[in-house]
């Protein structure tokens, strides 16, 4: 099977091009802030991650890359909640990679890591970094590797790390890999085209210990593909993408409350322009709203993450009311709610997905606008109130996790879906560490500190 199509890094080009040349007007904030313009300063971070992650780190400062600026081949750069922005590394584009796309994950060593879609000998480079801006390179991927990756590793239960490739000359639909903190690099699964091509997306480590994903080609309709994996490689094609319920998915998938999946697609729909759906763990898909352009958005690159109260937030890089992506609440049924839209001068073209800080604002940026049109950082603020981030969502019973929160100085109780830890430990204010409990079953983490008593916002799973 032969596929074509034009990467989305082209369609982006086109819609920059536009709103350049044709501004809107503005448009007033409401529970978005705009936190920092990039390229206010000389050697600032330029048009952050084109489908990046932000991490909160265990300092409770923000984390993410960006694929320009910097010394020029882009950087690793930190941001408080507040909006003072520091670069951690800049990218030389030689044996340490450059053109980070994929923004960053937090590591069980307290290390961030990465990817960069160029340099190193061939086709990019996988890395981890300290918040100091030490960097180290796993691996230098070479053409059998897969090549040009646009998302970061994820931590898996087992303590490896787990990423995508979109594709090399060898492995031209791209690749599944794993690899350790110390560098210990393999290839565990090729895509064929049948099975799905050019995952641009990070894993999601689910609560059975699996590993879920999308493609954006690929499958028996060549639309793209929903997929599970497990650690050793082993496949399985979950949903193949369709005109009615999206196709062409660029975004991460989440695993909600209620155990099922969530997530956006770029393309289909009524509208032609995207669309929201669930999948249960077994693959069955229902659309649960399509985008219209106006006023949804349009044609996200974002997926969706979980609130504290319940509702997913999200941000589509086109449409709304001025044309320039939007961020938006939509319930578990699909009832979707502007509650922002971008006007250019405080940001356009939003496309990496929101994460929720434990202090309980959402935090992302945006790749374009701003003053100097070089992107902004923005946070979106409300009633949620503070939680715990769980730095790996599965293990087994003993293993130790990190717990990422807000005044745990003084905690005194840690528990799993209800069932004590008896051995847990504050190292900050804002991380501990915990382990997983005989008899504990899968659910919520809860942390009893003297503030009051605070709960994960995603679930631990549980594993046999």
């Amino acid at each position: 099977m032969s596929i074509s199509r034009q990467p989305l890094f082209f369609f982006t080009l086109l819609v920059f091009i536009a709103v350049t040349l044709f501004p809107p007007a503005t448009a007033h904030a409401q529970a978005v802030s705009l936190l920092y313009n990039f390229g206010s300063k000389s050697g600032d971070p330029l048009l952050p991650s084109y489908s990046g992650i932000v991490a909160q780190g265990r300092d409770s400062n923000l984390y993410s890359t960006s694929p320009s600026g910097g010394a020029g081949h882009g950087t690793v750069f930190k941001i408080t909640p507040t909006g003072t922005m520091t670069v951690v590394y800049n990218f030389t584009g030689l044996a340490d990679g450059g053109t980070p796309n994929g923004g960053l994950t937090l590591g069980a060593d307290g290390n961030f890591y990465g990817t960069t879609t160029t340099g190193g000998s061939c086709c990019g480079t996988v890395f981890k970094v300290a918040p100091n801006g030490k960097l180290t390179t796993l691996h230098t991927l070479g053409a059998k590797d897969g090549g040009s990756p646009l998302a970061p590793p994820i931590l898996g239960a087992d303590g490896m790390y787990y990423g995508t490739t979109v594709g090399s000359v060898e492995a031209p639909y791209g690749t599944i890999y794993k690899v350790s903190s110390g560098g210990k690099f393999k290839t565990i699964y090729t895509f064929d085209a049948t099975h799905g091509a050019y995952p641009y997306a990070p894993l999601l480590l689910g609560t059975d210990g699996n590993f879920y994903g999308t493609t954006n080609a690929g499958g028996s309709n060549t639309s793209g593909t929903i997929f599970k994996v497990t650690s050793s490689g082993a496949l399985t094609v979950l949903f193949n993408c369709d005109g009615a319920h999206g196709v062409d998915p660029v975004a991460p998938l989440v695993q909600a409350f209620d155990g099922n999946f969530y997530g956006t697609t770029f393309g289909g729909g009524s509208g032609n322009v995207g669309t929201i759906f669930r999948m249960t763990p077994s693959g069955t898909v229902t659309a649960l709203h399509s985008y219209n352009f106006s006023p949804d958005g349009a044609r996200p690159n974002a997926g969706l993450v979980q609130g504290t109260d319940g509702n997913f937030y999200g941000a589509a890089q086109e449409g709304g009311v001025l044309g320039f992506g939007t961020v938006y609440k939509v319930d578990i049924s699909g009832v979707l709610t502007v509650l922002y839209d971008f006007d250019q001068t405080h940001g356009s073209f939003p496309n990496v997905t929101l994460t929720q800080h434990t202090s309980g604002s959402f935090y992302a940026d945006a790749i374009n606008g701003g003053s100097g049109a070089n992107g902004v950082f923005y946070g979106l603020g409300g009633n949620f109130g503070a939680s715990v981030t769980l730095v790996t969502t599965a293990g087994k019973v003993g293993k130790t996790i990190g717990l990422l929160g807000q005044g745990f100085k003084g905690a005194t109780a840690v528990s799993f879906n209800g069932t004590p830890a008896t051995t847990f430990k504050v190292v900050t204010g804002n991380y501990m560490t915990a382990k997983v409990p005989g008899g504990a079953t899968t659910g919520l983490v809860a942390v009893t500190t003297p503030g009051g008593t605070f709960v994960s916002n995603k679930q631990f799973g549980v594993l046999p």
